[in-house]
């Protein structure tokens, strides 16, 4: 404990700089906006910025990114609350209380108890993460390939297990993913791959320009589709109302609590923020005394979904940097981003670069307190540029997304190759197909295919090596019964109904 401490004190003051507290600011001013603009959304606005980075430290860029992440979650509550438009998906479940509140003349009160429930379980995910990250790293550095195999084993039938939706579907979004993860030079053989002759093809497919084909160009042909207006409700913050939040919050200790350690958990496991966000809301609508209150605009309503939804951010970042595996889209893109700094996610990590990751660690600390006082000093403002013509916001944006995904590597192939993905996006959304699994598969495809082959040369050929000792026999079993129960789950439900 004292050890960490110490590391964490070294940490604030790497991060605390006027240098890095100036790009925590910016990077919290972009996430705001990032996440009150549908069809931007934390993952494409973090991989926007990515090409931004490259000229800076490796310090300074994680910085950046992690910001405006932490300011694109509180920016998707704010059009969640006042125009019932979530900004971010783990933002829908905050519309379901928060814009009835605003509705009926209770947008300051309602604003305020998102953000401080926000900031509780933010700082909340921060504190997990400092008091386990190097715990979890020294245990890491125990793992042969066969562990690593498991663990991303692990992660892909989390996805199908927990994620809440048809199995399937994930299913062949991971397949997707695998697939393109497999273009290009095999890192075994050096034989190209899924190339069809294309030299363009023989680095794989931009993981940069998928994101931004599927995020942010994929969303706005949905946003167009429908016919988005924005039609929003005003809200003048002042700190009378952040004061009187903020006496009411020890009223709802046990649900902050409970939506922390939801959160935590479910970014930690894939689960990811939003099905955190849908979670802790449907936990804490079945044990609240007023849950009949719930959906005509309850505070607990909102305060459970945010408190879950930013822990969940936050704690997603801890397998990230210390086993190599994003807990969620977002920082399934950040990885790509430290790969490309030519810093490899892992246990190593902590351990050859201890400066860059306790400065982002302290960075968390100061940047989700910079967010809370900067989102309430500018919602009238973001929520003013929601009232300007989608017709101007919307081809904006694609120009953003296009030139973003040329910077990448000055390649007009690369400009195709978003606009590509931005039609499987459009397509993925249309028929109800997970996006966040095909990225993890993108991101962990080379590394799950590394490692299971090296498994394989270890044991000359033998399958037993998954079970060759506790840990990863564990391992690889919670996996298999976790895609086991992704089909048994919904069989369950259909037979309650008809026993009934």
């Amino acid at each position: 404990m004292l050890d960490q401490l110490t590391l964490l004190a070294g940490g604030f003051q790497t991060a605390f700089s006027l240098y890095h507290v100036s790009l925590m600011v910016a990077g919290v001013l972009l996430g705001i906006l990032v996440g009150v603009l549908p069809g931007l959304g934390a993952p494409n606005g973090v991989t926007l910025l990515l090409p931004l980075t490259f000229t800076m430290t490796p310090v300074a860029a994680i910085i950046l990114l992690s910001s405006m992440y932490w300011g694109a979650l509180f920016g998707g509550s704010t059009t969640s609350i006042l125009f019932n438009i979530p900004g971010e998906p783990s933002s829908v479940a905050t519309t379901f209380d928060g814009h009835p509140m605003a509705r009926k003349g209770d947008a300051p009160r309602a604003l305020a108890v998102a953000f401080l429930s926000a900031g509780f379980g933010a700082l909340a995910g921060v504190l997990v993460v400092t008091l386990v990250a190097n715990a979890i790293a020294g245990f890491a550095l125990k793992f042969s390939p066969a562990e690593y195999f498991a663990v991303y084993l692990l992660t892909f039938c989390s996805y199908a297990g927990m994620s809440g939706g048809k199995p399937l579907k994930t299913i062949a979004a991971l397949l997707v993913g695998l697939i393109l993860a497999g273009v290009g030079t095999d890192t075994v053989s050096g034989e190209m791959r899924l190339t069809f002759g294309s030299d363009q093809l023989v680095g794989g497919v931009s993981f940069l320009a998928a994101v931004v084909g599927l995020f942010g160009i994929g969303e706005l042909l949905v946003t167009v589709e429908e016919g988005l207006a924005f039609k929003g409700l005003q809200a003048r913050m002042s700190w009378r109302a952040v004061w009187q939040a903020a006496r009411e919050m020890p009223s709802y200790g046990w649900t902050l609590l409970r939506s922390t350690v939801i959160g935590c958990w479910m970014g930690i496991t894939p689960g990811g923020p939003t099905a955190a966000s849908f979670m802790s809301y449907g936990i804490a609508k079945r044990f609240s005394r007023r849950r009949e209150n719930f959906g005509k605009g309850e505070p607990e309503g909102v305060v459970a979904p945010e408190t879950a939804d930013h822990s969940a951010g936050v704690s997603a970042l801890l397998p990230m940097l210390a086993l190599g595996v994003p807990g969620s889209a977002t920082a399934a893109v950040m990885m790509g981003g430290l790969m490309i700094w030519g810093l490899q996610p892992g246990p190593m990590l902590f351990i050859e670069q201890t400066e860059f990751v306790w400065g982002l660690i302290a960075s968390m600390y100061m940047a989700n307190v910079v967010a809370i006082v900067l989102v309430l000093a500018t919602i009238p403002m973001f929520a003013a540029i929601l009232r300007a013509p989608f017709a101007i916001i919307g081809p904006l944006i694609v120009v953003v997304c296009l030139i973003g995904a040329y910077t990448i590597g000055g390649k007009m192939f690369d400009v195709y190759l978003a606009l590509g993905f931005g039609v499987l996006g459009y397509v993925f959304k249309k028929l109800d197909y997970p996006i966040a699994p095909l990225i993890l598969a993108m991101v962990l495809g080379d590394k799950t295919e590394d490692a299971f082959r090296q498994s394989m040369l270890l044991s000359d050929g033998s399958l037993g090596i998954f079970y060759s000792n506790g840990l990863v026999g564990s391992l690889v079993t919670v996996a298999l019964a976790l895609l086991a129960w992704s089909f048994v789950a919904p069989l369950l439900k259909r037979g309650r109904p008809a026993a009934a």
